[in-house]
């Protein structure tokens, strides 16, 4: 069999370019393929951020609001110092957290690159105002944020360019690219997509998302525990009716509860209790015990939270 020569280029084109375009995922350390420059991303997802903001109606509940931007807050304090202490700096000048309420019934949440975090007020009556109620929204923010944070939006839309493209990526002309890049931009942004503002991730990144969440929560001082309890009401919620993982990118609420509670070891060793006045009891159905973490730099230290809220 022969193969073309233009062939052998491009598939050696395609070779170079993948292993001279690959990230690193922050705290699971995965490796990921990026293609795709932070400026044209962030260019893109703030021009459908701010869209999206002008057509929605955003909650004008106090309570709601307060509830959502002290939870937020304590997240991107414990990002951020987790990214400084860890070398990943570069990453820090790619955040600038917002945080908005949107008075829907819809049970969603999204962050968008650059930290622009939604939660609907559908999902905060979900989550109640029980003793533990910030807990469990930690849990759900600090998972959207988490797809920022692994840059999965970045990843996707490379993964598809490199499909599309292949090796003539590298010989593209910027009009070319530019063109290419638009197109597949607006089908990860689309206003239209049944979630919000993004499409469905995929399973892994989804179950990657859940490690990362529970990390920053914990670093946060959020117990870990209590994301068990909030994928349970999710799974309440919905009567019954569970989609087959199949047939959807997204878990079953079942196998994401089993893959949350046989990660919590490893979370809980970065949780230290400080938000709570007294040691919470588990979540239903978790029989983990906590074993904090002696100090290290992956330990977020509450100064650095504290310093963060006054600002």
């Amino acid at each position: 069999m022969k193969i073309c020569p233009k062939s052998l280029i491009a598939l050696a084109s395609s070779a170079l370019l993948f292993l001279s375009s690959c990230g690193s995922v922050p705290i699971t350390g995965r490796r990921q393929l990026s293609l795709v420059s932070d400026s044209e991303i962030l260019s893109a997802s703030a021009t459908q951020y701010k869209q999206f903001i002008s057509k929605s109606q955003l909650s004008r509940n106090g309570t709601y609001n307060a509830k959502v931007t002290q939870v937020g807050r304590r997240l991107a304090a414990a990002t951020n110092s987790y990214l400084k202490q860890n070398g990943y700096e570069s990453l820090l000048e790619t955040l600038s957290w917002e945080f908005n309420v949107v008075d829907s019934k819809q049970v969603n949440a999204f962050c968008m690159p650059g930290g622009k975090i939604v939660v609907y007020t559908g999902l905060l009556t979900l989550v109640g105002n029980g003793a533990h109620s910030d807990d469990e929204l930690a849990a759900v923010m600090g998972h959207e944020l988490s797809h920022a944070l692994a840059k999965h939006a970045n990843e996707r839309i490379s993964n598809q360019l490199l499909l599309q493209a292949g090796g003539q990526l590298l010989g593209a002309t910027v009009g070319a690219r530019s063109q290419l890049l638009g197109g597949l931009i607006n089908q990860a942004y689309g206003l239209g997509a049944q979630v919000g503002v993004m499409l469905p991730f995929g399973r892994k990144q989804e179950y990657e998302a859940d490690k990362m969440g529970l990390v920053l929560m914990a670093m946060a001082g959020y117990d870990p525990r209590y994301a068990v309890n909030f994928w349970q009401k999710m799974a309440q919620s919905k009567g019954g009716a569970q989609q087959s993982e199949l047939l959807s990118t997204h878990p079953s609420d079942a196998n994401r509860i089993r893959a949350i509670e046989a990660y919590l070891p490893t979370a809980l060793q970065y949780y230290q209790g400080a938000s709570h006045s007294s040691t919470p009891a588990p979540a239903t159905g978790t029989k983990t015990k906590s074993t904090p973490s002696t100090k290290s730099s992956r330990t977020v230290r509450a100064s650095d939270i504290s310093k963060y809220l006054k600002k």
